[in-house]
């Protein structure tokens, strides 16, 4: 049961960054003038970038240049952290962990000061009944806000949830930097639930279950993304078919 818990958040966060991916191709395509692009992208690039400089921060990384908006996106650039290789797996999925909880104090403020109804999503994605009930809240929220009592103010709601979930990926450039880490840090789990010594086993159970809570708020929010994007998305395979 260890095990699968283990290897469930694992594939809920690799599922967050291919859904972000994905959409973050599917707009970059469907939008023919570029500048739209980059206005959608925007809320997102800057969130992605501050997380990065959270992250070296939090890790004792001199931060050397930070460019928000450029043709290539946003970077930051940093001198090496002073924890080896944890450091660079810190910041390079850094976005990955803020961006869910900058989307969560958004929902939190829309739904309690901004009159949009928006279901709590599960916190935990441990079965299929979760994911299902994921969906339906998903579903309820565009019904209730568009169709039961209109609400102008889930439109902006709406463009900041895409615009973050667009950003919500580690670059190709950070899973890069973050590789050796990453698989250290998944063989030392799997080491520790083998050893099956009770108080580290503990640790890393706890550890696990905050980094499930942020991957299923993401994967949340990231399917609000998919249900706004999925016109464009049958637009994309009629004309990759035509």
């Amino acid at each position: 049961m260890e095990y699968a818990g283990f290897l469930l958040v694992i594939a809920t966060g690799i599922l967050v960054i291919l859904l972000s991916l994905a959409l973050d191709f599917l707009w970059a395509q469907a939008i023919p003038v570029r500048f739209f692009y980059y206005i959608l992208r925007a809320p997102g690039v800057v969130v992605h970038e501050c997380a990065h400089m959270l992250g070296c921060l939090l890790t004792g990384a001199k931060i050397r240049n930070v460019v928000f908006f450029s043709k290539e996106g946003g970077s930051v650039t940093y001198n090496p952290p002073v924890i080896p290789m944890i450091g660079n797996v810190i910041i390079s999925t850094a976005p990955l962990f803020c961006i869910p909880l900058v989307l969560t104090l958004c929902t939190w403020l829309f739904s309690n000061y901004l009159g949009c109804l928006l279901p709590a999503l599960p916190q935990s994605v441990d079965s299929a009944d979760a994911l299902i009930m994921m969906g339906g809240g998903v579903l309820e929220t565009f019904t209730r806000n568009l169709i039961v009592q209109f609400n102008a103010w889930f439109l902006v709601y709406l463009f900041i949830v895409l615009s973050l979930i667009l950003s919500a990926a580690p670059s190709l450039q950070d899973l890069k930097n973050a590789s050796v880490g990453i698989c250290i840090l998944a063989l030392t789990g799997v080491i520790i639930l083998w050893s099956q010594i009770p108080w580290v086993v503990s640790i890393l159970i706890e550890i696990t279950r905050i980094m499930g809570i942020g991957f299923a708020i993401g994967l949340g929010f990231g399917l609000i993304a998919l249900v706004l994007s999925s016109p464009l998305v049958i637009l994309y395979l009629w004309r990759r078919t035509a």
